[in-house]
């Protein structure tokens, strides 16, 4: 699997905010985010799309537009990321743990 580059914006205890790029043939298996305490929430943005593959899906979205712009919680539902078969996904992510 290819590896992952996660430039660390911000971070703090309750905040985060990551540039996080994803290689060709990557994929994010099914899974949920454990949490300690509290609710997580994750909003993250597109900028780049692989050219074939990369498709996130979750269970249950708070938000989805366009397929690009994702609000969602993930310690609770199960989301992923199909293998990414030409380019990088590219995204900024940012979570918060309330």
């Amino acid at each position: 699997m290819a590896n992952v580059v996660n430039k660390t914006i911000f971070s703090s205890r309750v905040f985060s905010v990551n540039l996080v790029t994803y290689q060709e043939n990557h994929r994010v298996m099914t899974h949920v985010d454990p949490v300690q305490q509290g609710r997580y929430y994750k909003f993250n943005v597109v900028i780049k799309q692989p050219q074939v593959g990369g498709v996130f899906t979750c269970e249950k979205y708070i938000i989805n537009l366009f397929n690009r712009v994702y609000l969602f919680r993930p310690d609770l539902y199960e989301h992923s990321v199909t293998k990414i078969q030409s380019g990088k996904r590219v995204l900024l992510s940012i979570a918060v743990n309330i």
